[in-house]
């Protein structure tokens, strides 16, 4: 990805820029965050999932103590991710797409800056549901491999799911 506006870790996908979010993004992070979980939790019938229960201040916690990038269009926040490091695994979250943006890149825009923004880290692991396709395709695609399932009750098996890191290189986000 090239670098947008010339600044360190900005980026430029179809003319969106992806940077580190403020604490003061927390609220459209979250506006964003909700309209994006609504599908998840109509595929597990669960309208209580933990990314629409969440609160501003809980979101604002999490960009003043982790890695939250934001995507940005027009002045608009359109998609988030989180990062946080635990030694030298990258603990990945709450990566969101705007549904009016989704299938346009983004959620691999997102994830290959998160990788670029933690270069220490030798693994990054994320989690989904077990019907959530399209996301386990997206994260297949990128380089993560399944680690193991977890059974939370009878509709919701979380996938648990890792990308290996080489420290030292540039992380590298497989195309295709």
């Amino acid at each position: 990805m090239a670098g947008g506006r010339g600044r360190p870790g900005w980026h430029r996908v179809l003319r969106v820029d992806i940077e580190r979010a403020l604490a003061a993004d927390a609220g459209e992070i979250l506006t964003v965050q909700r309209a994006a979980y609504v599908s998840e939790a109509q595929l597990y019938g669960d309208p209580f999932i933990p990314p629409l229960v969440e609160s501003v201040e809980q979101v604002r916690k999490a960009v003043e103590g982790g890695i939250v990038l934001k995507a940005v269009d027009a002045g608009r926040i359109i998609g988030a991710v989180r990062g946080r490091q635990t030694g030298t695994t990258c603990l990945v979250g709450r990566l969101v797409v705007a549904p009016d943006r989704q299938g346009h890149g983004l959620g691999t825009a997102l994830l290959g800056a998160l990788h670029e923004q933690v270069p220490a880290a030798t693994a990054f692991d994320l989690f989904t549901g077990h019907l959530s396709g399209g996301n386990l395709r997206l994260y297949r695609r990128l380089g993560y491999r399944e680690t193991h399932r977890e059974r939370m009750d009878e509709h919701l098996t979380l996938v648990h799911l890792r990308r290996e890191q080489i420290p030292g290189l540039p992380p590298q986000t497989p195309r295709g």
